[in-house]
């Protein structure tokens, strides 16, 4: 009986855990919304010695920032 006890109480800490981290997006008003996506990262480009822009990896090529 203690042992049906004890799944019962740990299901139910499970089960309230779960939807806070469901939405943790709010507005400035306190209301959930969607989450905005997350921006891709920036490709990295490069630059030849003679200034011109050329793919990374070829010989002389330097990344800028």
């Amino acid at each position: 009986m203690r042992s049906l006890a004890v799944i019962a109480s740990a299901l139910s800490l499970i089960a309230v855990a779960t939807p806070s981290t469901a939405a943790p997006c709010r507005d400035a008003k306190g209301k959930f919304v969607k989450c905005p996506e997350a921006a891709a990262p920036k490709a990295t480009r490069c630059k030849a010695a003679n200034g011109k822009f050329a793919k990374c990896g070829t010989p002389g090529a330097k990344p800028i920032k």
